[in-house]
């Protein structure tokens, strides 16, 4: 399994290959050229976390061959972030912990899960430095949501809770970036756009720690079984979700997110491609902000889970201090 300090010691590789670049590979070392053949960057296999490719491109055999020797994934994606194809290179074989995923059908954890993401949620709401009685109001009524989960007996209640905190919290949290609800994957307006794609980075990156311990990611413990859907990843993603939330208000304060980069077409908000590149950087260098407290957790989790440890044992991440509480 990967050391905390191996996953310090490598990076994601981001490719835009929509933009002309090239990647190959050369003994040991991922090359990246641009369209005139320019050294743009030389890196290591060995210091590679993931290498993610955006935008149709042409990868060697070569490139295949070291990602499974340096146990990197590639994930191909389109430019506007579909999922083409994934290469993995996790520890598919570890059956031990995918027949207690299998045999798991406790809906505890999914309540920790969700308790953890809506304290992230209320922290977020309580940094808001003016609040209006309405504010102060809506904070108590999703602390009693909170303690209302823990006395629920199926999923289908945790997720009416779960649904009613989050409403509140976007709509005070967004509420001055003309919020018009949260409607993943229908670009209604461009902060919907922008926290898909924050969402969707958070999610490969989770992804990618998953795999290295050999979950089988489409057995979730909250997210029920559905075809094709990660539903682990989605699970493990909750806790998380605030710091795409943080990120994306932050840009925006900071001048970064602009509704010119916008154009709608269809009814639907699409950003500039020219622009992917630049809102790319800020919502992944939001993300990787976190990046040791992401792997604390999945690691934790991963430990508890094979074990079969009682709930107090498993993570819970405070968003506040950036950190995971074990």
């Amino acid at each position: 399994m990967l050391s905390k300090n191996d996953f310090n010691f490598r990076k994601i590789i981001i490719i835009h290959a929509s933009d002309g670049y090239k990647v190959s590979c050369k003994n040991e070392n991922l090359i990246i050229l641009d369209p005139e053949n320019n050294l743009v960057l030389q890196n290591s296999c060995y210091r590679i976390q993931a290498l993610w490719i955006i935008g149709h491109s042409q990868i060697s055999s070569g490139i295949l061959e070291r990602s499974k020797k340096f146990a990197f994934p590639i994930y191909i994606l389109s430019v506007n972030l579909r999922n083409i194809g994934i290469w993995n290179s996790g520890a598919e074989g570890n059956t031990l912990l995918r027949k207690i995923q299998y045999q798991y059908t406790s809906i505890e954890l999914g309540k920790y899960i969700i308790i953890n993401k809506i304290e992230n949620q209320l922290h977020l709401l309580k940094s808001i430095r003016q609040k209006p009685l309405s504010l102060k109001d809506n904070i108590n009524n999703i602390l009693s949501y909170k303690d209302s989960i823990l006395s629920c007996n199926s999923i289908p209640e945790i997720m009416g809770y779960e649904g009613m905190a989050s409403k509140i919290f976007f709509n005070h949290w967004f509420f001055e970036m003309d919020w018009q609800g949260r409607k993943p994957r229908t670009k209604i307006n461009p902060i919907n756009v922008v926290l898909d794609m924050g969402y969707t980075y958070l999610f490969y990156f989770v992804e990618n720690m998953l795999n290295l311990y050999g979950f089988d990611i489409y057995k979730g413990v909250y997210h029920q079984a559905f075809y094709h859907r990660k539903s682990l990843v989605c699970d493990i993603v909750e806790p998380f979700r605030c710091i795409v939330d943080r990120t994306v208000l932050k840009a925006f304060h900071q001048g970064q997110f602009k509704e010119g980069d916008f154009s709608k077409i269809n009814h639907q908000y699409k950003l500039d491609n020219k622009k992917i590149k630049y809102y790319n950087g800020w919502l992944i260098q939001g993300i990787m902000e976190y990046k040791e407290s992401i792997f604390d957790y999945v690691q934790t989790y991963y430990r508890s889970f094979i074990r079969e440890k009682g709930i107090d044992s498993f993570p819970f991440f405070d968003h506040r201090l950036n950190e995971v509480k074990l």
